[in-house]
């Protein structure tokens, strides 16, 4: 009889271990909390940038830009080594008033971006900046968010022009940078703290189909080989960014 209770006390405790290693597969193997997102690594991709600087304070990186474009432009005045006459395929093009001046904008950008609970627009303006110091506006002309079907017409053989404050952008892929490295390349952050990448990804091109409403989706990237939240530039509207910031954005000021 001993024997027996010993033996029947053996085999619940076996039960019992056995039923807390399946408890512990499952945790491991279900739905588990997904790591956070930091975007430090990629903070080295703004190294040796002129006239660009950043410090990470806290849970933020202020990154400041002179914001001017290291290559050619026919907007640069013809006096500056840069300056370029347009030499890009569009039979439309125009040169638009404005000029290239040295500008002083400041972003202070989330370092562990989330997705944010309520979507803000992005405003006319920097909404983000490129790996060479440019920064990014959205898919509208100002000053009362009209398509760009015209203002298109004024961008340089690079895709970029200045507003009237002479501040010089890209809406669009930014030619010099897809072309020096390469259409799948990491091409910068925007406000929130999410990355833009090229037309390109894993050998095809991305359509706006591929994106969700915000113009972006969840991948590995090779500067997240575990995945992240990012953003893609396509060839059609809403071209960087679409119906507002996926994150939180931080703060820009100029």
């Amino acid at each position: 009889m001993k024997n027996m209770n010993k033996l029947l006390m053996y085999s619940l405790l076996v039960l019992s271990i056995a039923c807390s290693s399946d408890d512990n597969v499952e945790n491991n193997n279900g739905d588990t909390p997904q790591q956070g997102y930091d975007i430090t690594a990629v903070l080295s991709k703004f190294d040796n940038i002129s006239g660009l600087t950043y410090a990470i304070e806290g849970d933020f990186v202020e990154i400041t830009t002179a914001n001017l474009p290291n290559h050619a432009s026919p907007y640069w005045v013809q006096s500056n080594p840069m300056y370029e006459a347009y030499n890009g395929d569009n039979p439309n093009w125009r040169q638009n008033p404005n000029t290239i001046n040295t500008q002083n904008i400041v972003f202070r950008i989330p370092l562990k971006p989330e997705e944010a609970v309520n979507k803000q627009a992005t405003a006319l303006g920097p909404i983000g900046i490129s790996v060479n110091g440019v920064v990014f506006y959205n898919q509208y002309a100002g000053p009362d968010n009209q398509p760009l079907t015209n203002e298109i017409n004024s961008f340089d053989q690079y895709l970029g022009h200045p507003d009237g404050g002479s501040r010089y952008h890209y809406h669009i892929e930014p030619l010099f940078l897809t072309n020096t490295l390469g259409k799948s390349a990491f091409l910068g952050l925007l406000a929130d703290g999410f990355p833009v990448y090229g037309p390109e990804e894993n050998g095809r091109s991305v359509t706006n189909a591929d994106l969700d409403e915000y113009h972006g989706h969840v991948g590995i990237t090779p500067e997240f080989p575990n995945g992240i939240y990012h953003y893609h530039i396509t060839s059609e509207d809403p071209y960087i960014n679409g119906n507002g910031y996926f994150g939180t954005s931080g703060n820009i000021s100029q």
